[in-house]
């Protein structure tokens, strides 16, 4: 076991996908931890998330695979279609020469069914307590130890690692660089029945609909039973917005250019609710002596690389190898860790950008060279461009190479939602 310091455990800020996935992570390497959540009870909303192969490497890294699996669809491709013409541009094929090149599937699941494999997992490991309603405020540290500090009291660890999301109150003190960069890109999501999805769009793919200053992404969820619609628009919107009812009236407000059988989707909705896209400028430090950040509190993203959850549970994965690897020096496996994680992560976060801005939201002459490019690649092609994501764990520094082929900047160009 690691470290003199008492009590004998790592501190969570945070009980999101990142904090369980780092809790189950150390507690494979030997290391207890307490995670530390603000909310009364443990859960996470939202809908449905994409799974690349690289979360499949970490489910399994983090001894969760096999139920990981047991709850994802698996769909047969990502498709790409012109949401003004209704034609289709292109399409990645996820069937067995994808899972042979990169050594997994490609799956989607309800974010509430892979939190219920974490938060099971975490609930029956002896080596991890979980507490609610515990906010850490910030922190204190010395050469043994961290306090970290809530509102009405205070627990003492070997470490401290800041999973607490985009808003993160140890991001604050950390690195103090104030409020999220509001994109101005607005996202409503709906989750329907099955049987209410237009039947001749019951595709069993990960589809996109790309339309100038917007898009439209649908997929099947829970073994069939619901389709997951997201929508995203730029709307200018100035401020952070997370969860908010809104009418299908405001949502279509966004997609009047697009083709009627793109707007039939839309019109199937129910009970959406509206955010406002938000991510941060990659930084160069995440650590500071016992202290780390991990997940959206150190590298938040805009959602057009499907993401976001994989890089938490990647960084969970990179932070327990590290820590193991540096079985009496906390503070060096925290720079280890950062300096495994900081390139591939910041690269994500700078592309996130460019997909919303040239790959799915341009219209005109920009789109018709966007469908062109697109239209002239091959299996072979998309598998060479994403080589450098899929084909990794996290245990791997810097960003990643693109391959021998010269790529647009945003190589995986069928994911947002």
């Amino acid at each position: 076991m690691i470290g003199t310091a008492t009590p004998n455990r790592i501190l969570i800020s945070g009980g999101g996908i990142g904090g369980l996935a780092t809790a189950l992570g150390l507690a494979r390497k030997g290391v207890a931890s307490l995670v530390l959540e603000k909310s009364p009870v443990l859960g996470e909303i939202g809908a449905g998330i994409q799974l690349g192969p690289n979360a499949f490497h970490s489910f399994d890294a983090l001894g969760i695979g096999d139920a990981a699996r047991a709850v994802a669809v698996y769909i047969d491709r990502l498709r790409l279609m012109d949401a003004l013409t209704a034609e289709e541009i292109t399409s990645i094929m996820l069937d067995e020469p994808f899972r042979r090149r990169f050594g997994n599937p490609y799956g989607v699941i309800h974010r509430g069914d892979l939190y219920g494999v974490l938060l099971h997992a975490c609930q029956a490991s002896p080596m991890i307590e979980l507490r609610t309603g515990s906010e850490v405020l910030g922190y204190d540290q010395d050469d043994t130890g961290v306090t970290a500090r809530l509102a009405c009291s205070t627990e003492r660890g070997l470490a401290l690692i800041g999973a607490d999301g985009l808003w993160s109150k140890v991001r604050q003190q950390l690195v103090g660089d104030g409020k999220p960069r509001v994109s101005g890109h607005t996202t409503y999501r709906s989750v329907i029945p099955t049987a209410q999805m237009p039947e001749d769009l019951r595709w069993n793919a990960a589809t996109l609909w790309a339309g100038p200053k917007c898009h439209i992404v649908h997929y099947p969820l829970s073994g069939w039973k619901v389709f997951n619609l997201v929508v995203t628009c730029h709307n200018d919107a100035p401020e952070p917005v997370a969860g908010k009812p809104v009418t299908a009236e405001e949502v279509m407000q966004g997609f009047t250019r697009v083709h009627e059988r793109a707007q039939k989707i839309i019109r199937h909705g129910t009970d959406w609710k509206q955010w406002v896209l938000c991510d941060r400028d990659p930084v160069e430090n995440w650590t500071e002596g016992r202290v780390a950040l991990l997940g959206d509190a150190a590298h938040p993203q805009l959602q057009y690389f499907a993401q976001g959850a994989c890089m938490a549970m990647e960084d969970a994965v990179a932070l327990a190898h590290c820590v193991e690897s540096h079985p009496s020096d906390l503070e060096a496996a925290l720079k280890a860790y950062q300096q495994l994680r900081a390139l591939r992560t910041a690269r994500i976060q700078l592309q996130s950008r460019a997909i919303g801005e040239h790959i799915y939201h341009p219209g005109g002459a920009h789109a018709a060279l966007r469908n062109t490019i697109m239209r002239s690649y091959t299996s072979t092609d998309w598998y060479d461009a994403v080589e450098w994501l899929y084909g990794g764990n996290g245990l791997s520094s810097g960003a990643g190479s693109v391959g021998g082929k010269v790529h647009p900047p945003v190589e995986p160009a069928l994911r947002a939602g």
